[in-house]
């Protein structure tokens, strides 16, 4: 039962990603010097905004997981994850990496080590979970201080955020087994750990860069075809969140903030896509992993609104 249920999900998001993309398509074609101007507009929103504060994080990240260091680290990390979580101690390296660094270097990291064998299968999904996050820097600088005028308002946003990813992912420990598996975590036997970690964010960075400027360009046509603002940037930010975020600063109210925190949260098609580009060859299910998303969107918006009105912001 459960398996045909899950057939017939697949199956309607399958239809849907059929539509959006020769909606995509159609669109592009019928407004080409529009969506080559959209898209120069990501392309400049990535290069000025995300690349300075993320690429020195998928460096020295990917270097890290190189280091002779790492494994000691991780046996740190081990004892208070199995029992938190339950997941191993590379696990919880992934989840405190992306806690500090923001999208997508958390799921670049887990794919790194899944793929290396130092991620066990059976926590993969767990593990995605908690490393699948945004960072201080984009929440408090460039949503709070940036977008909404107020630190505060990112403070805000970054608690509720980070809160709803570590309380859902608290819940999971429960459908795990008691005991976690041990990890086999031994430093990398390579010479070029350098040249290795460089080719690695270079790839990463590319990958960011091309989704934020193709989705950044749709959000902004496809928000242009409605007249409502609020229900634009609704619409915007499903696809790219920076954009809806920006657009809901302009309405100062607990609402606005509670829904920038679903977006961020659960990160819109733009970063959907850049973390199941790299989670899904790590063997991760897309159609799990975005329900899983949604609920903490869902966690963090709530917590939000709560925080908002508490605080009045």
């Amino acid at each position: 039962m459960r398996t045909l249920l899950y057939d017939e999900i697949e199956k309607f998001t399958g239809a849907i990603a059929l539509l959006f993309t020769v909606g995509a398509i159609a669109v592009l074609l019928a407004l080409p010097a529009k969506s080559a101007s959209l898209v120069f507009e990501g392309l400049s929103l990535w290069a000025a905004c995300v690349l300075p504060s993320t690429l020195p994080f998928l460096f020295f990240c990917a270097l890290f997981t190189r280091l002779k260091a790492y494994p000691k680290i991780v046996g740190k990390l081990s004892p208070v994850a199995g029992k938190v979580f339950r997941i191993s101690g590379a696990g919880a390296c992934c989840g405190l990496i992306s806690a500090l660094s923001g999208y997508p270097v958390g799921a670049k990291t887990l794919s790194s080590l899944a793929l290396r064998g130092e991620v066990p299968k059976e926590e993969l999904f767990r593990t995605s979970a908690l490393a699948t996050t945004s960072g201080p820097a984009f929440l408090v600088g460039a949503v709070g201080a940036g977008a909404f005028q107020s630190v505060k308002a990112g403070w805000l946003l970054l608690v509720s955020h980070l809160a709803a990813v570590w309380l859902v992912c608290f819940l999971l420990r429960f459908t795990a087994k008691k005991s976690v598996s041990a990890s086999r975590i031994s430093a990398p036997q390579t010479q070029n750990a350098l040249s290795e970690s460089l080719a690695e964010t270079v790839a990463a960075a590319t990958l960011a860069g091309a989704s934020i400027a193709i989705f950044y360009a749709f959000a902004r046509l496809l928000a242009g075809t409605v007249s409502d603002g609020f229900l634009s940037a609704i619409l915007s930010g499903i696809v790219e969140m920076t954009s809806g975020c920006k657009a809901l600063s302009s309405v100062k109210t607990p609402l606005a903030l509670a829904l920038s925190a679903f977006f961020v949260t659960f990160g819109g098609v733009c970063v959907l896509v850049q973390q199941l580009a790299f989670l899904t060859p790590a063997g991760v299910k897309p159609l799990p992993f975005i329900c899983l998303k949604a609920l903490q969107g869902i966690t963090a918006a709530a917590l939000c609104f709560a925080l908002a009105c508490a605080f009045g912001v």
